[in-house]
């Protein structure tokens, strides 16, 4: 997915990410809390991620707000990752300047030669964890070759709003949805 963030001054950067997992709650994925977008996210919790798939030429727009994961859902994933993953994660101090590759090469060797033997689990940094993107809209948009796209957008009602099944269409557990134009 790609996701992004803005500084509390509301400037905008995005990167592209795993979405590890989702469901009804939200869109989690975990990553460096040092880094400029866990930053970002700390100074403004408001985000957008998209999907796109080109083959389809569809995508899906999500906003909403994250909130970190608990320390224990954090960990648990970490230790599911594959050891040369958990031990990069480990070995770096994300979107922080470094001199060189070799360095971080160095750092990553010193951890292989500690953590990549038999009955030794690498540990999880405290600088590392997982987010929770929880959604307040979705935007559904489907490609068309007259450049007329399909545009569904689900939201959540707001108050004194009263959908009128032409415009505004009632959805399910308190969303609704609507039409936009291409």
């Amino acid at each position: 997915m790609c996701l992004a963030t803005a500084t509390r001054n509301g400037c905008p950067s995005a990167r592209y990410m795993l979405c590890k997992e989702y469901g009804k709650e939200g869109f989690k994925f975990f990553t460096n809390y040092g880094s400029n977008k866990a930053q970002d996210m700390e100074e403004n919790p408001y985000v957008a991620a998209t999907f796109y798939w080109v083959a389809l030429n569809r995508s899906v727009r999500i906003e909403g707000y994250v909130e970190k994961l608990s320390e224990e859902e954090s960990t648990k994933y970490f230790q599911e990752r594959p050891i040369p993953n958990q031990i990069s994660a480990a070995s770096s101090c994300q979107s922080t300047p470094i001199e060189s590759r070799d360095i971080l090469r160095e750092r990553e060797s010193v951890l292989e030669k500690e953590y990549l033997k038999p009955g030794k689990k690498v540990p999880k940094p405290n600088f590392w964890g997982g987010y929770i993107i929880r959604p307040t809209s979705f935007e559904f948009w489907q490609g068309q070759t007259n450049r007329l796209h399909d545009r569904i957008k689900f939201r959540r009602l707001q108050e004194c709003e009263v959908p009128d099944g032409k415009l505004l269409h009632q959805g399910e557990d308190g969303w609704v949805y609507e039409r936009l134009q291409p």
